[in-house]
């Protein structure tokens, strides 16, 4: 019997440390799941306030593609992982495809500032 009980309370040890590194990651102290974002408001903000006219400047060629290279380069590190994950291989072209015609639209309109977009993102264009 009694080691029976050791085994259990050894079983419960075990559990209570298993338990306390999974309870943080669902706890709602961590700004609804923002802990797994890897791409939260806050830095939205940040990409639209340094290339865009404003922080809620959303609509911008400029900031939509600063916002479409940090994508790309968070699914490219991705990948570089999970090289069998077509699904976001998939997505991270049409990303590059949706990047690509904005910065052709951006280089019609106004050169200058593509030239320096590109600057500033390390494109190679």
């Amino acid at each position: 019997m009694d080691a029976k009980v050791a085994v259990f309370l050894q079983k419960i040890i075990v559990f209570t440390k298993v338990l306390s590194i999974f309870v943080p990651l669902f706890d709602s102290t961590y700004n609804n799941n923002s802990f797994f974002m890897y791409l939260n408001p806050e830095k939205k903000q940040e990409i639209f306030g340094k290339y865009g006219k404003s922080n809620t400047d959303t609509g911008s060629p400029e900031s939509q593609i600063a916002l479409f290279s940090y994508r790309i380069n968070h699914l490219t590190e991705h990948l570089k992982s999970n090289h069998k994950d077509h699904s976001t291989e998939h997505a991270l072209r049409i990303i590059i495809g949706k990047r690509r015609r904005l910065l052709d639209y951006l280089k019609e309109k106004d050169i200058e500032k593509y030239r320096s977009l590109i600057k500033d993102l390390s494109i190679r264009r």
